[in-house]
């Protein structure tokens, strides 16, 4: 499914508009970037958390030939599903 997808049927189960739906959901993931962004968290019962974890420096290989590759830390965001996701999914 992609965003237009979405947008469609977030339009048709909530009996809006699609452009309305547009905005709600484009409202969702400004929301969500914005938090995550700021270093906080969101937690939705039942469906999961979005967090933001830390990934330190590490030093890799380049397959190809094999010369060492600096990785720096950065800053990556997360996802852990929450029961009633994983129950939903594997009903």
């Amino acid at each position: 499914m992609n965003k237009n997808e979405l947008v469609a049927a977030v339009a048709e189960k909530a009996g809006l508009t699609k452009a309305d739906a547009a905005s709600a959901v484009d409202a969702v993931f400004e929301t969500v970037q914005g938090e995550l962004k700021s270093g906080g968290d969101i937690r939705l019962a039942g469906f999961g958390s979005f967090t933001v974890s830390r990934r330190e420096a590490t030093t890799g290989r380049n397959p190809s030939t094999g010369a060492a590759v600096d990785i720096p830390a950065r800053n990556v965001p997360k996802f852990t599903p929450g029961k009633g996701l994983k129950d939903a999914v594997n009903s």
